[in-house]
């Protein structure tokens, strides 16, 4: 694992507030922050063999449900998550590229292995060299297969990403020319 990995602690503590008898505050942002990042829906989008450790990371001795991420989408517009997992064709392109059009915001993608992260060995006129020239990506989780706890830390990084995520970000100039940057409207 790395370094610069968040710590997370999984007990989920409250936000920091003010209290006293019988009464709880916060601010609203922390209290989102913290609901999004401990109930985030992943979507699958698996093409070799990088789905296969993303299916042990959800498996019993990994378990990808003590981090939030029980409920897989196979619905890009009940996802939060985009786990791009394997080889991406040119021919794939587009419709993975819709697939993340139709997801609703906020969401976060995380591109898993060496071939979504920059095509790994077939450096090929079919294979797209990494993800990240068609839609934007917020974590990526290098290897050839990645080990399941290195899809257990990205994903781990998602949800730090998303417990600090200022609420009003996605409506920023700066996002919005990300995404046009990708032509996505």
């Amino acid at each position: 694992m790395s370094e610069i990995s968040p710590i997370i602690n999984t007990n989920a503590p409250a936000p920091e507030g003010f209290s006293g008898e019988g009464f709880f505050a916060t601010q609203l942002s922390d209290l989102i922050g913290m609901a999004r990042s401990l109930s985030l829906w992943p979507l699958p989008f698996a093409t070799s063999c990088c789905g296969i450790e993303f299916m042990a990371t959800m498996g019993p001795n990994y378990d990808l449900a003590r981090f939030g991420g029980e409920r897989m989408s196979f619905s890009p517009r009940q996802a939060d998550v985009l786990m791009v997992c394997g080889t991406i064709s040119k021919k794939l392109g587009p419709i993975l590229k819709e697939v993340y059009t139709q997801m609703a915001e906020p969401k976060w993608v995380i591109s898993v292995g060496a071939c979504a992260c920059s095509g790994g060995i077939f450096d090929s006129y079919s294979v797209l060299q990494g993800i990240d020239r068609i839609i934007p990506v917020d974590v990526y989780v290098p290897g050839c297969p990645p080990r399941p706890e290195q899809i257990l830390e990205g994903f781990m990084q998602v949800q730090a990403l998303a417990t600090s995520e200022s609420l009003r970000r996605r409506d920023l100039p700066q996002y919005k020319e990300l995404l046009e940057s990708y032509n996505i409207n």
